[in-house]
C-alpha cells in the first residue's frame, strides 16, 4: 500500500472532481459521506487518501504528475468536442474556457517536481 513512500499522489479519478462533489453534497443537503482510507494513484500504487492532492505544486510523484498531466489534455479536447456538437448544453465559449483551464493545470503537472508557485486548482484531494 505505498508504506514508507513519502510522496504526495495524485488520485487515479484526478479530473472527476470526487472531493468537490463531496464538499457539494455536504453544503447542499447536509450529507458527509465517508472518505475513502486508500485510494488507487496515477502510477498504479495504493495510498493513504490523506497521501493524494488535485494541486500540481503538491503533487511530488513523477509517474503521478504526467498521469494527471495526460489525463488533463484529455479532458480538455473531450469537452471541447462536446462543446461543437450541435444541441450541446455546453456553449463552445464555455467549453472553450473550460479547455483552457485544464490545458494550464496540464502544463503545471508538466512543471518541475512540487514545485513552489505553479498555482493550484481546486481540486479533488484532501486539503482542495
Amino acid at each position: 500500500m505505498g508504506e514508507g513512500d513519502p510522496h504526495i499522489h495524485v488520485e487515479v479519478k484526478v479530473v472527476r472532481g470526487e472531493a468537490a462533489v463531496r464538499t457539494m453534497l455536504a453544503s447542499t443537503f447536509g450529507l458527509v459521506g465517508d472518505l475513502p482510507s486508500a485510494v488507487a494513484t496515477g502510477c498504479g500504487v495504493r495510498v493513504p487518501y490523506v497521501m493524494t492532492s488535485a494541486r500540481p505544486d503538491r503533487v511530488t510523484c513523477l509517474a503521478c504528475r504526467e498521469y494527471a498531466r495526460a489525463e488533463h489534455l484529455r479532458f480538455a479536447d473531450d469537452i471541447e468536442r462536446i462543446g461543437s456538437l450541435p444541441g450541446s448544453s455546453v456553449t463552445p465559449a464555455d467549453a472553450g474556457r473550460a479547455a483552457t483551464r485544464h490545458r494550464e493545470l496540464a502544463e503545471q503537472f508538466a512543471g518541475s517536481e512540487g514545485s513552489e508557485g505553479s498555482g493550484g486548482s481546486e481540486g479533488t484531494g484532501p486539503e482542495g
